[in-house]
């Protein structure tokens, strides 16, 4: 049987060689068809304190390593590179045309006419 590999985010690096691994999974809600997100935190070993936490990671499963710890490291996961899409140069922009100051309410242009008056 092959072994798990997933891919999460390190939330924390605080013990020696262990990293904790928050690993998301989207399911769809029986009643409602919306999906949401779940999650699970894993203790994963990490041999050389290389991740810190922010990183983006994969983890494997493995034989237990200590009470809570079953998983290990595999490192950074393979992301394929965005290719470059050049855009067409812009003709010049024209500016915004202004636009007339709002006209002032009929109560208060009739208290200021009447005021002066």
């Amino acid at each position: 049987m092959p072994k798990r590999v997933l891919q999460g985010v390190v939330v924390s690096d605080a013990g020696d060689k262990t990293v904790i691994v928050r690993v998301e999974r989207r399911v769809m809600h029986p009643v409602y068809k919306k999906f949401i997100t779940r999650w699970k935190k894993y203790a994963a070993h990490d041999e050389g304190n290389h991740f810190h936490a922010g990183d983006k990671i994969s983890i494997e499963e493995s034989r237990p390593l200590s009470k809570r710890k079953h998983w290990i490291v595999l490192g950074a996961p393979a992301v394929e590179p965005k290719p470059k899409v050049e855009k067409p140069a812009k003709a010049e922009a024209k500016p915004a045309p202004r636009r007339r100051a709002a006209a002032k309410p009929k109560a208060k242009a009739a208290a200021e006419a009447g005021g002066a008056a």
